[in-house]
């Protein structure tokens, strides 16, 4: 990683995280719940189909993708494993503080290779760049499971987390579609 991309990330990531919780801390339940279902419209012309997805448990002021959840079965979560997610069969209500006190299921719950993956993100493009955490748990797995077969790589945002323009390091694994409780976007045809 380039010193200039290494010192803008962070600084975007603290930036449009602040942004995330301003925008969630101005939302009262039922607006916050109305915002999560309309995701799942959204989203369902995408998820519908799937054999094998994989979601995620939101943290924070993260989109919460439970309602899309109530479409997929059977469902699965990750792991983080040797610098890697792996997909656990697994209920929402079964998983247990992890890594980074992420909920996660149990390590013997069955392993599975997601055809759909929903992932969190701190901000993204319409053209599917994606800033997450900083780990690269996400980016690391989406290359492995794009190099082994096909697989939908989802984005799930509010409005408030998609910007014009995000620096890129090479290992970046791009979404294909980015989600909001306002619109789908098919991540190529901004390519």
């Amino acid at each position: 990683m380039t010193a200039a991309l290494d010192n803008l990330k962070p600084a975007l990531r603290q930036r449009l995280r602040a942004e995330r919780v301003g925008f969630v801390e101005s939302l009262d339940v039922a607006a916050r719940d109305a915002l999560e279902r309309a995701l799942a419209s959204v989203v369902q012309s995408v998820t519908s189909g799937v054999k094998r997805p994989a979601s995620y448990a939101a943290q924070g002021s993260e989109i919460n993708p439970l309602f899309i959840e109530d479409a997929l079965f059977p469902l699965s979560f990750p792991r983080v494993s040797d610098g890697f997610l792996s997909f656990h069969l697994s209920d929402r209500a079964a998983l247990c503080p992890g890594f980074g006190n992420i909920p996660e299921p149990d390590a013997r719950a069955p392993q599975i290779i997601p055809d759909l993956v929903l992932v969190p993100l701190v901000g993204a493009t319409l053209s599917g760049q994606r800033l997450g955490q900083g780990g690269g748990y996400y980016d690391r797995t989406l290359a492995r499971l794009r190099a082994t077969g096909s697989v939908i790589v989802v984005g799930l945002a509010y409005e408030v987390q998609i910007v014009a323009d995000l620096p890129a390091d090479p290992w970046d694994e791009p979404l294909d579609w980015v989600a909001t409780p306002k619109r789908l976007v098919e991540c190529a045809r901004y390519r």
